[in-house]
């Protein structure tokens, strides 16, 4: 089981000494780039073979003496890389093909303004049809699963929390109201990649920024719902495309604000 990972140093085929996956951390490094790199090494060295499950975020918080940001951040950038896969409810698992990557995005480089932006006009042309699709096909359950997940939302908001994760729920649940898997696919693969404050730290040590950021997230994610729920293709499209060039124009602002 990969969850059983020795504590110790394992050798691989060529002779050389690789750490194992779950034990602490050098405290100079950068959390999320050395469990990146800790898990990729493993993946290339076979350790963690194709289809296997990696530990639990719990297992590899404790183990390595990390916060859950981080653990969810490095699976991101994994998932990004092509190396691991995630399932709704069940966790993430090495891809079981990882050499074949017709497309990828090298999370290193996601780091600067531009590359946040090329992030968001993508997403744009991708969430833009999302929405409408979503509006026509949604069952009354995803129409309240879209509506659920923008209120829990704005209750990670209120409580101070940069709600990363709540922020890629929202538009997962339209992704999945499509009833098109490939929207959900690309969804999944981008994970929370699509959301710029993770690759971005504008907002560290400036609260107010992030408040004022994300109150206006927050009615945008209202609008987008409220147009859903009315079946309305062309206002959802709308809405979406609101939405997500406001966030262009508004992380291009905020980010001048912080000095960026």
């Amino acid at each position: 089981m990969i969850g059983q990972a020795k504590h110790s140093a394992r050798k691989n085929g060529s002779g050389s000494t690789r750490p194992a996956l779950l034990r602490p951390l050098n405290p100079v490094r950068r959390r999320t780039e050395e469990v990146v790199e800790r898990i990729a090494a493993q993946i290339t060295d076979g350790q963690l073979p194709a289809g296997a499950r990696l530990p639990t975020e719990q297992a590899m918080m404790a183990a390595m003496g990390v916060s859950r940001t981080v653990v969810r951040e490095a699976i991101s950038a994994l998932r990004a890389r092509g190396l691991v896969t995630t399932r709704q409810g069940a966790g993430a698992f090495v891809n079981s093909d990882a050499s074949q990557q017709p497309y990828a995005i090298d999370p290193e480089g996601l780091g600067s303004l531009d590359s946040v932006i090329e992030i968001l006009e993508l997403r744009t042309a991708v969430e833009m049809e999302a929405a409408a699709i979503a509006s026509e096909r949604a069952t009354a359950a995803q129409i309240k699963a879209i509506a659920k997940a923008a209120n829990v939302f704005t209750r990670a908001i209120a409580k101070g929390d940069r709600a990363i994760k709540e922020d890629f729920d929202f538009h997962y649940a339209i992704a999945v109201a499509t009833q098109n898997s490939r929207f959900v696919g690309f969804l999944e693969f981008l994970g929370g990649l699509i959301i710029p404050r993770q690759s971005i730290r504008t907002f560290d040590g400036k609260a107010d920024l992030q408040t004022r950021y994300l109150e206006s997230i927050e009615k945008e994610h209202q609008l987008i719902v409220d147009a859903i729920g009315e079946r309305s293709p062309r206002k959802a499209r709308e809405a979406m495309r609101r939405h997500l060039v406001n966030g262009k124009a508004r992380y291009k602002q905020l980010a001048d604000e912080a000095g960026e």
